[in-house]
């Protein structure tokens, strides 16, 4: 409006009057100018957040994220400017199917639902789960760990077979030193209940636990994992071969541990949580 130059010199209400502009927009123009000059830092935090997370975060991590940088917004505004941008999570829940073999002599549920940890290393759960890419299938072997929500080690390979599940072991035992009542969790998978598997955890001491059959809950926190890569990374993207899904699941899983807040680590990557339990 050229008026907001000429309130210098001519009083408001003769101005409003030539050029016939009525009081209350001249008054929401000046309110939503304020608004949008208030709010640019703001937006550009947001977009900064969005876009370096690919559109996976929604508003409530993105406000946890634009705080640490300064922000003062609550969850309720940045909502309402993302909204105002055009910005929303691209991600959206699906369900998905966990690898099944066949099932044969399990051990005790000892974990029995109790998914909450004082301190790393102290609770295990893995699982195995597939995805297929055109006439082919991947399959992820993870171990989680319940403290944080890290991912411990993992293998990826194109066949379901035991030596997948050895290595994921032998990567994650290099990792701590002598394994403390330690308990490893899964479900009632056939590579879980060889006696190979069972010696293998014996030897170091690792308490094995599975969950009842047929009863997905009682492996919630690697099932939700599970969930979360797939509705992140798999579902986002066309894949023409298993060697690209390959390199996209090696890159999410040092996302998902080093710069993915969670909002139940008070806005840290299981990767800072650990390390600020460590450090303190």
């Amino acid at each position: 409006m050229t008026i907001h130059g000429l309130r210098q010199k001519y009083p408001l209400e003769l101005l409003l009057e030539l050029f016939e502009i009525p009081r209350s927009n001249f008054y929401y123009h000046i309110k939503n100018s304020a608004q949008a000059s208030k709010y640019k830092e703001a937006k550009k935090q947001i977009r900064q957040v969005y876009d370096r997370h690919k559109g996976r975060f929604g508003y409530r991590r993105i406000t946890m994220m634009i705080r640490k940088m300064g922000s003062e917004l609550n969850h309720k505004t940045v909502l309402k400017l993302m909204k105002s941008m055009g910005l929303k999570s691209l991600i959206r829940l699906k369900r998905y199917r966990s690898y099944k073999g066949q099932t044969g002599r399990v051990a005790p549920n000892i974990l029995n639902r109790d998914f909450k940890s004082e301190k790393p290393s102290q609770k295990w759960a893995t699982d195995v789960s597939e995805f297929r890419v055109k006439d082919k299938k991947l399959f992820l072997s993870p171990i989680i760990d319940l403290f944080n929500g890290e991912i411990i080690s993992y293998n990826l390979s194109e066949s379901a077979n035991f030596k997948q599940v050895t290595q994921m072991l032998e990567t994650a035992f290099k990792k701590i030193n002598k394994p403390e009542n330690l308990v490893l969790h899964s479900d009632q998978g056939w590579q879980y209940q060889m006696s190979k598997y069972q010696k293998i955890l014996e030897s170091k001491g690792i308490i094995q636990s599975m969950s009842r059959k047929g009863n997905c809950l009682d492996n919630a926190i690697i099932e939700n994992f599970f969930g979360t890569i797939k509705s992140e990374l798999f579902y986002l993207n066309k894949y023409q071969s298993t060697d690209q899904l390959k390199e996209d699941i090696k890159e999410y899983i040092d996302y998902y541990n080093n710069d993915r807040i969670r909002l139940n680590l008070n806005g840290m990557s299981p990767a800072q949580y650990r390390a600020h339990h460590t450090n303190r």
